[in-house]
């Protein structure tokens, strides 16, 4: 049994600890987690905004939202929180929350106004989270896991908040599902060998194609109903 359990733990923590690329340090990568930080943000204003909270609970659901899923995911796997580094990132999401909040006293968004952009943001994250959980050691399960949180755990915790049902445990369009599916497809990717940019541009076109189809041709996860 002990031979057999080994045999199960090497197989889940394979490939092992791999050198991180330089696709992550790219201005145009910073740029672009920058944009999806706000997305996540303006997105999560526009349910406080149906909620009626003031700029209180605006700011504090802008940056939850933002910043929720690489929190959890730095901490699980013991590395440096990724905001308390890089602080610039929390002002992103209070700009970007504030902003939201001034143009929605004028102006009412739908909430499909931003599926777009959400798909990209998703996308990004996913491929962030997965990368930086292969280069601190862990194996294609955990990085697969933590890839999928990056992306959507700061809905989960947005929804919370405004004491909603999070959307990803109900039925809806396929959202965590596209962000494994990526997150896996960038890791086979990386094993296999592939130039870095090849890898999160394999992640980044799968998270966000299959978010797209979902929504256009009403994909979803069975359900009890």
């Amino acid at each position: 049994m002990q031979h057999y359990n080994e045999l199960l733990k090497a197989i889940l923590l394979w490939p092992g600890a791999l050198i991180a690329t330089n696709v992550m340090q790219s201005p145009w990568v910073t740029v672009g987690d920058f944009l999806a930080v706000a997305v996540c943000a303006i997105t999560g204003v526009l349910v406080a905004q149906r909620k009626q909270m003031d700029l209180v609970g605006v700011t504090v659901i802008s940056v939850v939202s933002g910043l929720g899923g690489g929190t959890l995911r730095d901490l699980l796997v013991g590395a440096p929180v990724f905001w308390v580094v890089e602080p610039q990132e929390v002002l992103v999401t209070m700009v970007a929350g504030w902003s939201t909040y001034a143009l929605c006293r004028q102006v009412h968004f739908k909430g499909t106004a931003f599926l777009v952009p959400d798909a990209l943001g998703l996308a990004l994250f996913t491929v962030i989270g997965t990368e930086k959980t292969l280069a601190t050691g862990h194996g294609w399960l955990v990085a697969a896991m933590m890839g999928v949180i990056t992306g959507t755990f700061g809905g989960v915790l947005r929804d919370v908040l405004c004491n909603d049902v999070p959307g990803l445990f109900i039925r809806t369009e396929l959202y965590a599902t596209a962000a494994l599916v990526g997150a896996l497809g960038f890791i086979v990717c990386w094993v296999s060998g592939l130039p870095g940019w090849n890898c999160a541009l394999a992640g980044f076109s799968l998270v966000t194609g299959l978010r797209l189809a979902a929504v256009r041709w009403r994909w979803t996860a069975p359900s009890f109903t």
